[in-house]
């Protein structure tokens, strides 16, 4: 089950969005031309610990303004999600998805004017049991 969204709370999903880490170093660019899809959580052992909503974008979806070289690459048991964060001050921005390597997951609260707080009901997914290490 996923959620997807064209507005939060009032706010509407423009096509072209920016969304930016707490201090500012970092700028992306996104292209949301059916709002935020795929709206989830997940439990795997990172999302967890950072807890952030997350939604999809093509790889050609998310576009780095400013501070490509301040983002730094964080990547864990199987190497194959790429997690991008600020090295200023640490906030998640987006990653490239294990799952979907095709796909972006970003942190749906870096979005300029959207607070994820005014989201309901977001389902989470069992990273715990990811489909890639099954076998």
């Amino acid at each position: 089950m996923s959620l997807d969204l064209k507005s939060v709370n009032g706010a509407a999903i423009q096509p072209k969005h920016r969304a930016g880490c707490h201090c500012g170093a970092v700028v992306l660019e996104l292209d949301l031309p059916d709002g935020l899809v795929d709206i989830r959580r997940c439990d795997c052992s990172l999302c967890r610990r950072r807890g952030a909503i997350v939604a999809s974008v093509p790889l050609s979806g998310i576009r780095v303004v400013q501070g490509e070289d301040v983002l730094r690459l964080y990547q864990f048991n199987t190497h194959m999600a790429r997690h991008y964060f600020c090295s200023v001050c640490g906030i998640y921005t987006h990653h490239q998805r294990r799952s979907n390597p095709s796909q972006y997951g970003f942190n749906v609260a870096c979005l300029e004017g959207i607070n994820p707080m005014h989201i309901e009901d977001i389902p989470v997914a069992d990273g715990v049991n990811h489909p890639a290490d099954r076998t």
